[in-house]
């Protein structure tokens, strides 16, 4: 089942829980796979390669937090959505910042998790079917939405999913700012509850990525109390 990499891993310790959420999923079609422990999901992922990752925050061995950095760490780029308390905000800002593309909050509700995976998966792989461009260029950054890769200097930038999409919807309305009302509702597909900091969280996680200064950026400005800018450099510009 995971030698074709089209599984979903459930990294959860919670018998009972990960298999009733194993089992909701696979009644909808979906390979399942679950792993208890932290520290050997860590090599499970890396070795299959799962199309999306499903991880609780607390776990034996190592907890969710570890789990995701060392993935990321060692190049795994596939959605990893986690489950959070729902009082953990700072567990969820965390998590995000080491690069999980989205989080449910436990109680899971089966109905929510399985449109967030579905969302996730889509964005990796659904093809560009518009007439849109599907290749941006500005100065020494290139955005290549057909193949979800971007370069620096012709450096391959290491982004995740979310990391791409957020970076794509960005750069393709350069010179709009674009809401976090807008930015929720083309890349989650939920209106913005104006506490929600997973977008804010992953502009400074590009930043930098992209050789934007993240004390002056200069590639994606913060608009008060408006949202977010990608600003198109001039030709004098790198």
């Amino acid at each position: 089942m995971e030698a074709d990499s089209g599984y979903i891993l459930i990294v959860e310790d919670d018998q009972k829980l990960a298999g009733l959420i194993a089992e909701f999923l696979q009644a909808q079609g979906l390979q399942v796979a679950v792993e208890a422990d932290g520290g050997a999901a860590v090599q499970r992922i890396l070795d299959t390669q799962p199309a999306l990752v499903v991880l609780d925050l607390m776990l034996p061995g190592e907890d969710g937090h570890s789990v995701c950095e060392r993935v990321r760490a060692a190049g795994f780029l596939r959605p990893i959505l986690m489950l959070t308390a729902r009082s953990e905000d700072e567990a969820q800002i965390r998590g995000l910042e080491l690069g999980a593309d989205d989080y449910v909050s436990k109680p899971v509700r089966p109905q929510v998790l399985l449109a967030r995976i579905r969302a996730l998966l889509r964005r990796t792989s659904e093809p560009e079917t518009s007439e849109a461009p599907t290749r941006l260029e500005f100065g020494e950054l290139i955005i290549d939405n057909d193949r979800r890769e971007a370069w620096l200097r012709g450096e391959l930038i290491e982004l995740t999913g979310a990391e791409f999409d957020l970076l794509w919807l960005l750069a393709s309305n350069a010179g709009r700012i674009l809401s976090r009302e807008e930015i929720f509702i083309a890349l989650r597909g939920i209106e913005y509850d104006g506490q929600d900091r997973s977008i804010d969280v992953r502009i400074s996680r590009i930043r930098p990525k992209i050789g934007d200064d993240p004390d002056l950026p200069r590639l994606i400005k913060t608009v008060r109390s408006k949202g977010y800018l990608f600003v198109s450099p001039g030709p004098d510009q790198p």
